[in-house]
């Protein structure tokens, strides 16, 4: 028989019960267990999401039925569980050279090279993994999949760029693989991401010039100023922004108007100031 990898202790907190408890989690090569009172041992073949969020681990688990785990835990233990979740977890899997972020904000990542490793797509997200790291671009924050030149060793080289918003900022990571491989690569990623893709007739020009501007960013006062239109019609046009998933509500504006009490307190000190 081959010999048995021994399981490794590790601390993590655990939602148990709508509680966060303490607990020691068992981790193997290929699986990890959590005492009581969860007392469940999950293999990491049964995981079909894996979600990091911070400090954060969420990982879905589909045996009989869909169970989800969130756990805390140090930086350390989280790369050791991510590494090897995303190992051996049900997904599409390839290996890979990646740079990951390679552009942010328009401007070259100095300190961005290549590595080896793999490209893991789950369900939430695209995992870029070598063995030193392990970069998660969510499926939701993809702005654009496309195949472009890059210079790589002194060659023009077929690359898949993968765009996506990171932190307000847009980022850009890329992928080299095989040209044999790269097209399929390209396909499934594609298809992973196809609830960005939109007809084009979403918005009209007005509503066009508003994201752009948006996009550019400007603020609320500063659009309506430059594209002359009042506060509801902005209004309406980022709830439809909002409504087709094109944007997300970051601050919330509001609009007051003097009570008497207010007007009674200007009109005093107006007075007290010309007296």
């Amino acid at each position: 028989m081959p010999p048995v990898n021994p399981m490794k202790e590790v601390p993590v907190k655990i939602e148990y019960n709508k509680q966060w408890i303490v607990i020691k989690a068992e981790v193997g090569e290929d699986r990890i267990t959590f005492p009581a009172p969860i007392s469940k041992e999950i293999l990491f073949k049964t995981i079909s999401n894996i979600e990091e969020k911070q400090n954060l681990l969420i990982i879905t688990v589909k045996t009989d039925t869909e169970s989800v785990y969130k756990i805390l835990s140090v930086e350390k233990v989280l790369q050791i569980l991510k590494r090897l979740m995303l190992g051996s977890c049900n997904a599409y899997r390839m290996m890979a050279f990646f740079m990951s972020p390679a552009i942010r904000g328009g401007v070259l990542v100095k300190e961005a090279q290549w590595e080896k490793g793999s490209v893991v797509v789950v369900q939430s997200g695209i995992w870029f993994v070598s063995s030193t790291k392990q970069v998660c671009v969510p499926v939701d924050k993809v702005s654009a999949i496309e195949l472009v030149k890059r210079e790589v060793q002194g060659k023009s080289t077929d690359v898949i760029k993968i765009d996506h918003v990171d932190g307000g900022t847009v980022s850009s990571s890329f992928v080299l693989c095989p040209l044999s491989t790269l097209q399929v690569l390209l396909n499934y990623l594609k298809d992973t991401t196809k609830g960005i893709d939109m007809k084009g007739t979403e918005l009209d020009a007005i509503d066009q010039q508003v994201a752009m501007l948006v996009y550019s960013g400007m603020d609320s006062h500063s659009i309506e100023n430059i594209l002359n239109i009042p506060h509801k019609q902005l209004d309406a046009i980022y709830d439809k922004m909002l409504n087709l998933s094109l944007a997300e509500v970051v601050t919330m504006r509001r609009e007051i108007q003097l009570n008497s009490k207010g007007v009674r307190y200007i009109t005093d000190a107006t007075k007290s100031q010309t007296n």
